[in-house]
Parts: structure tokens; sequence; C-alpha cells
């Protein structure tokens, strides 16, 4: 492999470098305040079925 090689190689490395940093940044914030992909079902409002403390702390 001959110095030119190595140095053009090199060379691509280092301007991919801010690209890949720069992908992997925005990807984060496009998860982050992107459109919420969550399946949960519809459950409404739930209802206490428990008994409450009987020791008061206060």
């Amino acid at each position: 492999m001959s110095t030119n090689t190595r140095v053009q190689d090199l060379w691509q490395t280092v301007k991919a470098i801010p690209h890949n940093v720069i992908q992997f940044i925005s990807g984060a914030i496009v998860r982050i305040f992107g459109v919420s992909d969550d399946d949960y079902p519809e459950t409404g409002v739930q209802p206490f079925e428990g008994e409450p403390a009987k020791d008061k702390y206060f």
C-alpha cells in the first residue's frame, strides 16, 4: 500500500467523523422530539381499589 493511498484513506476517515457525529446526535434528537411510537392500550382512569394507610406520620 503506498503512502499516498494511506493519506487519502486517513483524510476520508477524518472527513467522515463529523458527519457520523452529526448523524448520531440528530438521530437522538429526532427520537426524543419525534412522534411517540408507544403502543399502550387506551385504558382510561382506573379507580383505587386498595385500603388507605391507617398510620399517620404527620
